[in-house]
């Protein structure tokens, strides 16, 4: 997850001066993988500004070229002429232009050079010349209100900014989001945070928008939908909001798309738009059909298997669930009417989804991980306000909400269950303020013990102990003494132990060098070796998943492991070869083996527990 600091301090009150690096180093300390700072824009300098494109003249090349010779005006006193390779403008245009003494990512200096038997005085650039994006074949043309010539286009164009390079771990899936991240920073520094995600004014409730119905409640419990109609096809995204989705890692395509993206950037909510005019028929989300076909955005026809969650209408399925959406109602350059899909899906439907289709996607990263299934209605409001905000649509009456949120289960905990647990002193009250940070709804059970309410967003918050954890990471994991365990004393290697490393060492002194293998064989070593069909060897315990399907068992000699290395060294010219192994083999007996007890966390356990569980192991002789 990428996260620009100046999207980051709109949700979090940070001190002012603190730097990018502080923040990450606070971040980290909060559990955070920080992989880098990027310091976006800061390879730009020099005299970067807003020209206006006066006239130009065409002029063809003996190579075959057309180039323009330009008169640009930059605010200064008199135009400059320009050399320009591009013909995506016309005269009258604004444009950004880098004037000598500038120096562009890469290194890259301008300065006034003849060319094409004109001297030009600087350049007039392209998206990818200036690092926001990869787009050359043209330059860059701003709206004709946007600024005036001789602006300063580095702030216009929010070149600048300072970007935290983040990896999200799978319990950390409210991380994927500017909201998730400025939580935790907000609480490293002990700040005000202001939640995007919480707003009073927008209806949580409704069946009167575009009908939608769910027939797999457990795999989509909320799904929110509202319409917006009268969008302009043709309003391009504003400068700020493709900068912000560039700068978190995703490519500006359209306004409406801009915005869905934007929207799952700052919330974690993936949003999906549908043209209203391709729908047929209400939103139907079910499984799918064995035999049905789906084409997704990326143009592809997928095969749906029948454990594939889908959104669908009367035409069929018009996108995989939590996924991809479909291509038959894709939002085109002539789309006005836009349904706005919000919905929750179970995460492990979306993950067996993605790898089976192999489609990841960053809605599916997103949902897999786990979204706070108390966003939908909130997301599409915000999509909804922004569509009529920047695209000119109007708000349609009416809001679906089908379902309803999942409200997370209580969890009981002993307030000193922290301290015990990581052997620091954490009082009540900071134990109540801590998971208080973390979101959660905390209350005195009275006893000595607290009853904890995670917040939605949290779905990883399930035992007393992950409780445990988000108190000591708060508090900081570097406040937790290391601590070494004393060792019982008059106590020694056992006789066992004694006579093994004796063996070894007669072993070793003898000229044989110890190569330990791995304890993988297969039905083929067995019969290498010649042993009978009832040979008590054959008996082998089979891997469930396998390194190499053609050594699938647990070894029960170490013979094929030392032949082996035997057989390379030999096949490598070093016929002179002495080795040793010491080690275990696996000897189950016939038939199958007990099932082993599931063992508490939350307390010792019982000695008819550890047997059970102690029967449930294969002997593992030592050869």
């Amino acid at each position: 997850m990428r996260v620009p600091l100046s999207w980051l301090r709109e949700y979090a009150a940070l001190p002012d001066g603190v730097s990018p690096r502080d923040v990450a180093t606070r971040l980290i300390r909060a559990g955070l993988e920080v992989e880098t700072v990027d310091e976006a824009g800061a390879d730009v300098s020099g005299p970067l500004v807003v020209g206006r494109v006066l006239e130009f003249t065409d002029e063809p090349q003996k190579n075959g070229k057309t180039i323009r010779w330009c008169s640009v005006d930059v605010g200064e006193a008199e135009p400059r002429g320009i050399v320009c390779g591009a013909h995506n403008f016309a005269a009258g245009d604004l444009v950004v232009v880098s004037l000598p003494g500038a120096v562009l990512p890469g290194g890259f200096a301008i300065s006034a050079r003849k060319t094409y038997g004109h001297v030009s005085d600087g350049m007039i650039c392209s998206a990818r010349e200036l690092g926001l994006g990869d787009d050359h074949t043209g330059i860059i043309v701003l709206q004709p209100d946007e600024a005036r010539p001789g602006d300063d286009a580095i702030e216009l164009l929010r070149l600048r900014d300072d970007v935290l390079d983040i990896a999200v771990t799978p319990d950390r899936g409210y991380c994927l989001s500017i909201r998730g991240v400025a939580r935790e920073a907000a609480t490293a520094y002990g700040v005000e945070f202001t939640d995007p995600g919480v707003r009073a004014d927008v209806d949580t409730a409704g069946d009167d928008g575009y009908p939608v119905r769910v027939e797999d409640a457990e795999r989509c419990p909320v799904f929110a939908a509202r319409t917006v109609t009268g969008v302009d096809p043709s309003a391009p995204s504003p400068r700020w909001l493709q900068r912000r989705v560039q700068l978190a890692g995703m490519r500006p395509i359209s306004l409406a798309v801009d915005i869905t993206n934007y929207v799952m950037l700052e919330l974690g909510q993936p949003i999906h738009g549908y043209d209203r005019d391709a729908l047929r028929g209400p939103i139907v989300v079910r499984r799918a059909v064995a035999g049905e076909k789906i084409t997704t955005l990326d143009g592809v026809v997928r095969e749906l298997d029948p454990d594939d969650l889908l959104i669908t209408d009367d035409s069929g399925p018009i996108g995989l669930a939590g996924v991809m959406g479909g291509g038959s109602t894709e939002l085109s350059d002539a789309t006005t009417a836009i349904v706005v899909e919000a919905a929750h899906f179970e995460p492990t439907g979306i993950a067996r989804t993605a790898r089976r289709h192999k489609l990841p996607s960053e809605a599916s990263k997103r949902f897999e991980r786990g979204v706070d299934p108390a966003l939908p209605a909130v997301a599409a409001q915000r999509v909804v306000d922004l569509l009529v905000e920047l695209g000119g649509g109007t708000q349609e009456p009416g809001l679906t909400v089908a379902g309803s949120v999942p409200s997370p289960a209580p969890i009981a905990i002993p307030a000193g269950l922290p301290a015990r647990v990581a052997g620091v002193d954490y009082p009540a009250d900071e134990v109540t303020s801590l998971l208080t940070a973390v979101g959660a709804r905390v209350e005195d059970a009275g006893e000595g013990r607290l009853s904890v309410l995670p917040p939605t967003w949290r779905p990883d918050l399930t035992d007393p102990y992950d409780l445990v954890e988000e108190v000591a990471r708060l508090h900081g994991y570097d406040a937790v003494p290391s601590v070494l365990p004393v060792a019982p004393a008059g106590r020694g290697i056992t006789p066992s132990q004694r006579l093994r490393r004796r063996v070894e060492r007669a072993v070793a002194a003898a000229g044989y060098v110890e190569a330990p293998s791995y304890p993988f064989v297969g039905e083929a070593d067995f019969d290498a070796l010649g042993f009978p069909d009832d040979d008590a060897r054959r008996v082998a315990l089979r891997l469930a998943n396998p390194i190499s399907e053609e050594q699938p068992l647990l070894r029960t000699t170490l013979l094929p492991g030392l032949l082996a290395t035997l057989r390379r060294n030999v096949g490598r010219g070093a016929t002179d070869v002495a080795v040793y192994e010491a080690g275990l083999v696996f000897r189950p007996e016939p038939g199958a083996l007990p099932v082993p007890p599931r063992l508490p966390v939350d307390r010792r356990p019982t000695d008819d527990e550890l047997a059970a569980l102690l029967g449930a192991v294969p002997a593992q002789p030592r050869r």
